[in-house]
């Protein structure tokens, strides 16, 4: 079943000075590739001989591909793999193996799980991250334009580091960065990407700054997902916070598509909390479109979630990290989230055929600990496997059949190939 929420007006019109079709897009909006296009006769062309062909203010068809990792999770053992001779960084290398899914999808997500504070303060691990801000240009470099930076170690070097970073994305006006405010947040703005007329927002919230009390000097600078006491800030992990649902409420009214992003969950848990299902049932209901969530360090099942109005809303309860270093074998089994969005006269539906997950392995050595990449698990080998880190530094061997086991168990028929989705 397709999911339409409102009718898109989405036409093109020819400009008789042009030889292709332009788009008028916002300073933080993403210009949308040239697609393949379906018309009437069902052959496929390129936008430019479709200028050529269709009459003025005639609807075409194309698609708006959206992509999303998990945690970027930077371990000291990734950190100490960027650096080069000199003291210098340079993280560059962590999007190498995704380049050609960067390269096809409009809407590229990553959760920024580590906060990066200034290198000035020095860079650590766990439990305290401080990451460097190299980590941002290499994000930016990459093409992504959502970031996520609402997570539980949005707080690990106080305000003045959380405030740091949100400042040091402000040189990357093209990166639509989320979940944390340098200036005090109302929160009255809604986030929104707009690809090719099409307005989509992106909503990111964190269940807590790990503590159990939400300080009155964080708010407005941290997306809370939980609700929380005005006077004393101790958080209600059980309740969702009411600020979301006039979130989503406000995005539906402004925006064609609503995304909403939470970190949230137990780690390690392979199937989601009954909190997480309560929260993802207001969100369906208050109208989100899709939900993306985060922070278990392991792939969680993806569901089809009803409104009380019939319409469905896509839930991804954790897509697993993107790197680390754990030592928890299916911490090293991850989800590409791909959602594809059809765009033509009648609306705007996603695509289920180009709709799922794309499982991902993430490698690393041992002695020293390094990342060696990410890949897509149908290139993964038992001999990578058997030579994976994590056998030396988390006392297990990993086998290809195992990540092959679990994918089809929790992501069964929404897993995709690249075949499916690369085009």
């Amino acid at each position: 079943m397709k999911k339409t929420r409102k009718l898109v007006q989405a036409c093109c019109c020819l400009i008789s000075a042009l030889c292709i079709v332009s788009f008028s897009i916002p300073p933080q909006a993403v210009a949308l590739k040239s697609l393949v296009t379906k018309i009437s006769d069902n052959a496929f062309i390129t936008d430019e001989q479709l200028s050529a062909r269709l009459p003025d203010d005639s609807f075409y068809e194309h698609k708006i591909s959206i992509m999303a990792l998990g945690d970027n999770l930077m371990h000291m053992g990734i950190v100490n793999t960027g650096r080069l001779s000199g003291g210098r960084y340079n993280y560059d290398f962590l999007f190498n193996d995704i380049s050609e899914f960067l390269d096809t999808a409009e809407v590229k997500i990553i959760n920024q799980e580590t906060i990066m504070a200034g290198n000035q303060l020095g860079f650590s691990g766990y439990p305290k991250f401080n990451s460097p801000t190299q980590v941002a240009d290499a994000i930016a470099n990459a093409g992504f334009n959502v970031v996520l930076h609402a997570t539980n170690h949005s707080a690990d070097q106080g305000i003045n580091g959380l405030k740091y970073c949100a400042s040091y994305w402000e040189q990357y006006p093209e990166v639509l960065m989320l979940g944390i405010s340098n200036e005090e947040n109302s929160g009255a703005d809604i986030p929104i990407l707009e690809i090719d007329g099409v307005k989509i927002a992106v909503l990111n919230y964190t269940y807590g700054p790990n503590s159990s009390v939400f300080p009155a000097s964080y708010r407005g600078h941290l997306n809370i997902l939980c609700d929380y006491n005005d006077k004393t800030g101790a958080i209600n992990f059980t309740k969702l916070n009411p600020q979301v649902i006039t979130d989503i409420q406000n995005a539906r009214a402004t925006a064609d598509i609503v995304i909403v992003c939470p970190h949230w969950g137990t780690e390690y848990a392979e199937n989601p909390s009954s909190y997480q299902r309560e929260f993802a049932q207001q969100m369906t209901d208050a109208g989100a479109d899709v939900i993306i969530g985060t922070h278990p360090h392991v792939p969680e099942p993806i569901e089809w979630l009803i409104a009380p109005d019939g319409t469905k809303t896509l839930c991804y309860y954790s897509i697993g990290n993107y790197v680390s270093t754990q030592q928890n074998p299916l911490s090293m089994l991850e989800g590409m989230a791909w959602v594809t969005f059809r765009v033509n006269n009648n609306g705007i539906s996603i695509d289920e055929d180009e709709t799922g997950v794309v499982p991902l392995v993430c490698h690393y050595s041992s002695s020293p600990v390094r990342l060696k990449g990410v890949y897509p698990l149908e290139d993964y080998t038992e001999a990578m496997a058997a030579s994976h880190g994590i056998k030396s530094y988390g006392g297990t061997t990993l086998h290809l059949s195992y990540l092959e086991q679990n994918t089809k168990d929790i992501f069964g028929d929404m897993t995709l190939s690249k075949s499916e989705i690369l085009y």
